[in-house]
């Protein structure tokens, strides 16, 4: 049984934000939010960017070692 919140749920949510925090504090309140979700999506994507960096290196790596040494390949998979 999905439930969503729909429109009464929102209303209901920022009336409780409103008693709990107080309009002078919602902005400041938002604002840090808006600074978290920031600093999480920038995050992301620097280890996204650090991930996809030393695969590309991998991939062309063994390509050149082949090319080079055909005899001292190794195997490096895991025992099964």
């Amino acid at each position: 049984m999905g439930s969503t919140i729909g429109v009464p749920g929102i209303i209901l949510l920022v009336i409780l934000a409103l008693l709990l925090f107080g309009p002078n504090k919602l902005p400041e309140l938002g604002r840090a939010v808006g600074r978290t979700f920031r600093e999480f999506k920038n995050g992301t994507r620097e280890i996204l960017a650090e991930d996809e960096t030393p695969a590309k290196k991998k991939e062309e790596a063994p390509q050149q070692a082949v090319a080079a040494e055909p005899a001292k390949i190794e195997d490096k998979r895991l025992p099964e």
